[in-house]
């Protein structure tokens, strides 16, 4: 990392500029990350940075956000400074490049005076690549002191988790409003923001609030084509159970998060999978923070551990190996669905999202946002987005191109790994049967939801529908022959293909365009069969190990015994395993059996630190396993 400085500072910034520049960052790439070429749209920010241009990076979880600031930190003069929201990331991504040899450090409430004493010390003699500093330290009076005694060595700042800034992300920070003032104390400092999920309008109060409104957009893909998507329908029984059984044909042995939207229900998942011998932890909010950290701690260095959380957990994993993320719950929007299901899978291997989803969850998610503070147009948004969430759950057509298309992404389905494109659902002429829905909303008013229409059109004997003389019309009963299940199933499809409108905080529905064809005839509307009660219902597809499933037997022995070493010398060093390398890395490594360290540091994710560091630990593996093949 020196020569690359030393490279850097000599070649000044025409070399930054030019072709030399990125040509200096694709030798960081390889000899200190250990990554052959960049990865999407990563070499167009790391080349806007090194010109010393502000830029707007959007990029999915996994999608290597963190190299686009980390190597032009190291190219160009000086410190590169990443604001992070994020704690337990500071330290676990400053571990990982201490790892690859780069200097680095961090300054949070964690630290003793004595450590941050010595991390500024660090920093005041130059000799620091990359320090993180979380908003609130940062934006001290002492903080902004010691980065103007350095103002001319800066490399640039990087602003992680940039959603943080809108009061429209999903995870909103004040202390982010508060770094607008970067531009003006530091104006010939480039500055990167970077995020997993903005749509446009965050994406304006991103670059208004930073003030920088000349910034590059980079928006790369939001596909995650390793991530298999599926939607259950709760069953009258425990989600648990459903839970249980997908969980034993396709992830036994296995980490992964489960999500629950109560702390409760984050309680009784776990002590459930404990029960059936899983191992499971619980994580929310109401938890001591002694409690939560180790509950973290466990996830991230232990294999085979489920955590059951609150979406207080995740932000900040930086895991590579979760292998599916299960909502037992539906979540409040389509943007924090998709970067709670990001964080399975940010190795590349295959991993599973499965969402649990019934009519209760639409219900009470309605409920909260009605109940809350917010404006009417704030409402309205949200009331938008669940049902953008709604027609992902009841589309009979690709679930990632209903994900990507709500992201602001066309994707041209099928993708052929969710479950409606491999096992595309059976449909069924449900016209007949909407024409008579609908025609109930019209004899009924326009002024009910649709559990009330339900109870009309079956004909049920109560109160209400008497006194409002609902009895008495021509639809009443005439849906008696269908379960009650169905007609619900019937009029969330109907809501979600936006074929009748809700409206209100009751959710009273109400006839549109769409309606008024389909009751004059003028339209056939087929719609996805569920299962009845009494139908046996269709176990999920198994996947035994998918990440290792093309090994062979030896290979298969030789990842184990790779991943254990590994485990084992990152327990001596207090460090994740997956700092040292992922199990994408050691899945390469038992293919390749690389013999020499030169042979070593190519594979993907070493480089020649590590490779100088580790290779002598593993040659032995590796040099039975040679022999023996």
């Amino acid at each position: 990392v020196l020569w690359y400085k030393s490279a850097m500072q000599s070649g000044g910034l025409a070399g930054v500029l030019g072709a030399p520049g990125m040509e200096r960052a694709r030798e960081v790439l390889r000899g200190v990350f250990g990554h052959e070429d960049f990865i999407g749209r990563q070499a167009e920010v790391v080349g806007e940075a090194l010109g010393g241009r502000d830029v707007l990076a959007i990029m999915p979880t996994g999608g290597g956000k963190s190299l686009c600031y980390q190597i032009p930190a190291i190219v160009r003069e000086g410190t590169g400074v990443v604001v992070s929201p994020l704690i337990a990331l500071m330290k676990d991504q400053v571990d990982s490049l201490l790892q690859n040899g780069v200097k680095a450090g961090f300054m949070n409430s964690t630290q003793t005076a004595k450590q941050y004493a010595e991390v500024r010390a660090k920093f005041d003699g130059g000799e620091l690549d990359l320090l993180y500093v979380s908003p609130e330290r940062l934006l001290t009076e002492s903080s902004l002191q010691m980065l103007h005694s350095r103002a001319d060595k800066l490399a640039l700042f990087a602003i992680d988790e940039a959603h943080c800034i809108s009061q429209w992300g999903h995870d909103f920070r004040r202390e982010y409003l508060q770094l607008g003032k970067l531009a003006a104390e530091f104006p010939n400092v480039p500055r990167l923001a970077l995020t997993a999920t903005a749509d446009e309008k965050t994406r304006r109060e991103i670059v208004g609030k930073l003030r920088m409104t000349n910034a590059k957009q980079i928006l790369a893909s939001f596909d995650r084509p390793n991530i298999r998507y599926a939607v259950r329908l709760k069953t009258l029984g425990s989600v648990k159970k459903q839970f249980l059984e997908f969980y034993r044909n396709n992830h036994d042995g296995e980490s992964g998060i489960v999500y629950c939207m109560s702390r409760k229900n984050t309680e009784k998942a776990a002590e459930f999978l404990e029960e059936h011998g899983i191992r499971a932890l619980p994580y929310h909010a109401g938890m001591n923070k002694g409690e939560r950290e180790k509950c973290q701690d466990a996830f991230t260095r232990e294999e085979g551990v489920v955590v059951c959380a609150t979406i207080a957990f995740g932000m900040g994993i930086d895991k590579p190996d979760v292998r599916f993320v299960a909502h037992f719950d539906l979540p409040k929007n389509v943007e924090g669905y998709y970067q709670e299901t990001g964080r399975a899978g940010r190795d590349g291997l295959p991993s599973d999202a499965v969402l649990y989803y019934g009519a209760g969850d639409v219900r009470f998610i309605r409920d909260l946002i009605e109940q809350s503070d917010a404006s009417e147009t704030v409402k309205n948004r949200e009331r938008g987005k669940l049902n953008e969430l709604i027609n992902i759950c009841e589309t009979v057509k690709c679930r990632r191109a209903a994900i990507l298309a709500c992201l602001g992404e066309v994707y041209n389905a099928p993708c052929d790994n969710c479950d409606n494109c491999i096992t595309p659902p059976e449909q069924w002429d449900a016209t007949t049967e909407v024409q008579k829905f609908l025609s109930c909303v019209a004899r009924t008013g326009e002024r009910f939801g649709a559990g009330y229409v339900v109870d009309v059109l079956r004909g049920r004997d109560d109160e209400r529908i008497a006194r409002f003389g609902h009895d008495k019309v021509s639809t009443f009963g005439i849906g008696a022959d269908v379960p009650k299940m169905e007609w619900h199933s019937l009029a969330r499809q109907l809501i979600a293909a936006e074929k009748v409108a809700v409206e209100g905080e009751y959710g009273v529905l109400k006839l549109n365009e769409e309606s008024w064809k389909i009751l004059k005839g003028g339209e056939k509307v087929f719609l996805r069969k569920n299962p009845s009660r009494r139908e046996k219902r269709e176990r999920a597809p198994t996947r035994e190990r998918a990440e290792v499933a093309d090994l062979n037997e030896a290979q298969l022995a030789l990842y184990d015994e790779i991943r254990e070493e590994r485990n084992q010398l990152a327990k001596a060093q207090n460090i994740m395993p997956y700092n040292i390398f992922n199990n994408k890395t050691a899945k390469d490594l038992a293919v390749k059996i690389p013999r020499t360290e030169a042979a070593f540091a190519a594979i993907d994710g070493i480089g020649e630190r590590k490779a100088s560091r580790y290779f002598r630990k593993f040659s032995p593996l590796l040099e039975r396993a040679g022999g023996a093949s």
